[in-house]
């Protein structure tokens, strides 16, 4: 069992200790009259909640990847649940587990790259892996324009999956995920940079990258009683390990910000740092947590993804990261099972070399610090 939950401030490898979203000023002072707290008051205010958030990289079902998931459901339907089983247990442990819907779902025949189309029965298997939200808004959101955002919201619902960043009204837009866990209201925003070359419907299709609409959805979230605020990002430069300027400047901004508890993206395909831009996390690109590509066609990382694990600990002075764990994963051709590449490394004599190889570059970027780590730690030399 992972110790996910350290009641630790959160110190990365500049040896700084840091503490992630604690907000307030100086408490006011009142000469006239001392309010003493009743039991159940100091109880409540004395309260500490752990979560533990899981966000994870693209789901980009390119045609290789959902003609295996056609196979594995005999011909007669597609089951994708399979490709994820080996990490299951990582999702399925968190409390806030959240996945990243890169394709639109309809019923049309299936399609892959560049304009994709990809089966609704994919999001069964994100019910069946144990994911409880996913964020929509990718470069990919558009392909089969507003029907196909339609569908994919009408598939999430039916599969009982909570889903934002495409909408199918204003309405919907306006309305920002929230959820309750373990007493604690937690919103869940998303929104992209890209998107095909493909202009919007309308206004409200897809949530835009723009710092002003989070900024303003987060004020929302808040308003709503959301304690702790996740903006997942679909951003940077694809095959780039490094933030771009635009990554480093947005998350700048939006960590400047209160209302902002911590930041995850995808889209470059490869994995890219965890950050701590002011006092807080961002998870600039978790890479793919399935596709169809490899060195074949790209960089050799972007086999590679992760999943990461945000330990946060909400009390009385708010929401703030206090660990993070990473597990390095690897997609495994020509099946696609996804694979946790350290664990695998250990069980797995045939792929052991590759497994090794994949979990030392996500590392090798990622990093690792007393409250930043890989999962497992170390490998055996």
């Amino acid at each position: 069992m992972i110790a996910l939950a350290g009641a630790v401030v959160l110190m990365l490898a500049a040896g700084a200790w840091i503490a992630f979203g604690r907000g307030g000023g100086a408490p006011a002072t009142h000469a006239r009259a001392q309010v003493v707290a009743r039991p159940a008051q100091r109880r409540a205010a004395d309260r500490v909640v752990r979560l533990v958030v899981e966000a994870s990289g693209d789901l980009l079902i390119h045609s290789p990847v959902w003609e295996q998931a056609l196979v594995l459901g005999g011909g007669s339907r597609y089951n994708f649940a399979p490709l994820f089983a080996q990490i299951r247990k990582y999702i399925r442990e968190a409390d806030v587990p959240l996945c990243h819907v890169e394709t639109p779902m309809t019923p049309a025949p299936p399609t892959g790259y560049p304009v994709f189309n990809t089966p609704p029965e994919l999001a069964t298997a994100i019910r069946e892996t144990g994911w409880r939200a996913c964020s929509t808004a990718a470069t990919h959101s558009l392909d089969q324009g507003q029907t196909g955002i339609d569908d994919t919201i009408r598939a999430l619902d039916r599969a009982g999956v909570l889903h934002t960043g495409t909408f199918s009204s204003a309405a919907a837009q306006r309305t920002p995920l929230i959820m309750t866990v373990k007493g604690v209201r937690v919103a869940f925003l998303s929104y992209t940079d890209i998107t095909n070359g493909i202009p919007s419907p309308h206004p409200w299709s897809v949530n835009r990258a723009s710092a002003g609409q989070i900024l303003a959805d987060a004020r929302r979230a808040r308003a709503d009683g959301a304690k702790v605020v996740i903006v997942n990002l679909h951003w940077g430069d694809e095959n780039v390990a490094q933030p771009s300027s635009f990554q480093l400047a947005l998350a700048n901004r939006l960590t400047r910000s209160p209302e902002i508890t911590a930041i995850v993206g995808q889209h470059v395909h490869i994995v890219q740092p965890i950050r701590t831009m002011n006092g807080k996390p961002v998870v600039f690109g978790e890479g793919n947590l399935i596709s169809n590509q490899t060195s074949a066609c790209c960089p050799t990382a972007s086999q590679d993804g992760m999943i990461v694990l945000l330990t946060i600990t909400v009390d009385s002075h708010g929401a703030r990261i206090t660990f993070i764990h990473y597990v390095p994963i690897w997609v495994r051709h020509p099946d696609y099972v996804v694979l946790a590449a350290g664990v695998a490394a250990r069980t797995d004599p045939a792929d052991a070399a590759v497994l090794r190889a994949s979990y030392e570059r996500t590392v090798a970027v990622v990093g690792r610090g007393p409250h930043l780590q890989p999962v497992p730690a170390h490998l055996p030399q």
